[in-house]
């Protein structure tokens, strides 16, 4: 079976985002495409996560070994309707397609500080 790898032009650099510990919802709900916190830059090129109350300050780490996101495509499912696609003796061309790499992550290792607003005492 041949493998084909094509590069999507073109390729985008992403980061993977490292937070150490825990990162619980009062619902038990999974994270999936929920909106967890913004993340900013600081004008030295730090990253700063703000989650809810509190703040996170991290540092851009290069990754040891970088790696590759790819997205899996085959004949299937472009034509996962034909019924002459039933057979399961057909070879299916499958191509793998790079989406983006990953050469960095944001590394949040420190606990996280909340944030005070700054209200005056009124006597």
């Amino acid at each position: 079976m041949a493998i084909i790898v094509k590069l999507d032009s073109p390729v985008e650099e992403w980061a993977v985002v490292e937070l150490q510990g825990d990162l619980e919802s009062r619902d038990n709900e999974n994270f999936h495409e929920q909106f967890i916190g913004d993340l900013h830059y600081t004008k030295k090129e730090k990253p700063v996560l703000i989650i809810g109350h509190h703040i996170l300050h991290g540092n851009v780490v290069p990754m040891d070994k970088p790696f590759a996101v790819i997205e899996r495509k085959s004949e299937s499912d472009d034509d996962h309707d034909r019924e002459d696609a039933v057979s399961c003796d057909v070879q299916k061309k499958v191509e793998y397609y790079v989406k983006a790499v990953v050469k960095k992550k944001l590394l949040f290792s420190d606990r996280p500080k909340p944030i005070i607003a700054n209200v005056p005492k009124t006597v």
